[in-house]
């Protein structure tokens, strides 16, 4: 138990794209977005939520402002910029400065299982943007699938590991 149980969780029906999705309000209507790979928000007591396999799942945390985003990221969503999708909507949105973000990649796939280093290219891109702690579980998802789904190794016939992220309804 995560002690999150009442919260209403929102998550991305994901379309490997680069459009990410605002919770500005607790009380959203639709709880799941569709046409989407990423969600923001600057309220407590939310949850975000994304469903991956071999895609990585960004977490972003603003370290100074109470804003996190959670991104549905695989080669497709990489290439057309959606985690820096993500972090514009974050500054201009509610105002967070790049360097003060922290930006954790989840396992995905990886070569030699696959052709393209997506997790490389977000690592590369938030670089640029000048975040400075950026973190990659550096896992894939191929690789260990007594751990982890992976659409590609078990040739679609697969689950989804769902990834969560929050802001405490009590501010530190």
């Amino acid at each position: 138990a995560i002690g999150v149980g009442d919260w209403p969780l929102f998550t991305a029906q994901q379309i490997h794209g680069n459009n990410v999705m605002i919770v500005d309000s607790p009380g959203c209507a639709d709880h799941k977005f569709s046409g989407c790979d990423g969600i923001i928000t600057n309220q407590r007591g939310v949850m975000l939520g994304v469903y991956v396999a071999d895609c990585c799942a960004v977490y972003i945390i603003d370290l100074k402002t109470p804003v996190v985003g959670l991104v549905h990221s695989g080669r497709k969503g990489t290439e057309l910029g959606v985690v820096s999708n993500a972090i514009a909507q974050m500054s201009d949105r509610f105002g967070s400065d790049p360097t003060n973000l922290i930006v954790q990649l989840s396992p995905c796939i990886r070569p030699p299982h696959y052709e393209v280093d997506f997790a490389a290219d977000i690592l590369r891109q938030c670089r640029s943007l000048g975040i400075k702690e950026i973190y990659d579980a550096g896992i894939c998802t191929a690789c260990h699938l007594d751990r982890y789904y992976s659409y590609r190794a078990e040739k679609g016939k697969t689950g989804r590991m769902l990834a969560l992220i929050g802001l405490n309804p009590i501010a530190k």
